[in-house]
């Protein structure tokens, strides 16, 4: 193959130049609308789940897919008649998870009381790195015996996994959402704000309370709730059963139950007192 020499004049090049694109800031992506009805809400669950399974889905396509499975089940849980049509769209690898989800959400929603008429006083953060957090969760379940996914399960339920910075209404702090005397008893001396430290102490509580052998029980004594225990075990059955599962829920925003609606909390919202729902 002939090359040329230092004489050789070179036709001038027609590459395009190129282009810097900014890479797409996962958290600062918005949720997609709700699907509608039935077979519109079955698409979209399967066009998520597929993407939110692919273990070499980028972080970004990642985000998106999780907004819009969030979404998704957030409208199927409040649609319980859809729940016939819907499941008779859907492939049977993804009807357990389905499932899983729906139920875990309603829960939730009966257990959130009547729509609020006003914002919180949240500050809404970018949450920890997930390898960090989950590296929290193995670390602290391999220490007191318990099955981790359920702190991860407790972590989501309460904060979002550290995305929601505030005290609640009872006057629980921290990513686990700690009340002040219960983290004197529990805490280990550390943190109450720090992620690590805080799901070390979540732990700390479910280990005392026969989490090892009873976690029914463990989660009843941290929140007096049977929705609540039976929430956070559907989530954390997700997390187990799904290598991938823990990575879509990580993607999840901060969604507020409002008499206008839900409202979608970005991670630019900060408000020092409650504010009236616009």
């Amino acid at each position: 193959e002939a090359r040329p020499t230092s004489s050789t004049t070179l036709p001038p090049s027609t590459e395009a130049p190129t282009t810097t694109v900014a890479p797409v800031d996962p958290f600062a992506l918005r949720p997609p609308a709700p699907g509608g009805d039935p077979e519109a809400l079955a698409t979209q669950i399967v066009a998520s789940e597929r993407v939110l399974r692919d273990p070499g889905a980028r972080d970004a396509a990642v985000a998106e897919a999780a907004l819009a499975q969030q979404v998704a089940y957030r409208q199927l849980g409040d649609h319980p008649e859809w729940d016939q049509a819907v499941e008779a769209l859907l492939p049977d690898d993804l009807r357990p998870s389905v499932a899983l989800h729906t139920g875990a959400r309603r829960e939730l929603r009966a257990l959130g009381g009547t729509a609020r008429t006003s914002l919180p006083a949240w500050r809404i953060v970018v949450p920890p790195p997930l390898a960090d957090l989950t590296r929290s969760y193995q670390d602290a379940g391999t220490e007191f015996g318990l099955d981790w996914p359920y702190l991860a399960a407790i972590n989501l339920v309460e904060t979002g996994f550290g995305r929601i910075r505030g005290t609640s209404e009872a006057g629980a702090r921290g990513p686990m959402q700690f009340m002040p005397r219960t983290w004197a008893a529990y805490g280990g001396g550390g943190d109450i704000e720090d992620p690590h430290d805080a799901i070390f102490g979540a732990a700390r509580l479910l280990a005392a309370n026969r989490g090892a052998t009873d976690m029914a029980n463990a989660l009843f004594q941290y929140n007096h709730s049977d929705r609540y225990v039976r929430a956070v075990t559907g989530y954390a059955q997700l997390i187990a059963a799904e290598p991938m599962a823990l990575r879509s829920l990580y993607y999840w925003g901060v969604y507020y139950r409002t008499v206008r609606g839900d409202i979608y909390l970005t991670v630019d919202y900060e408000e020092t007192a409650p504010v009236p729902v616009p």
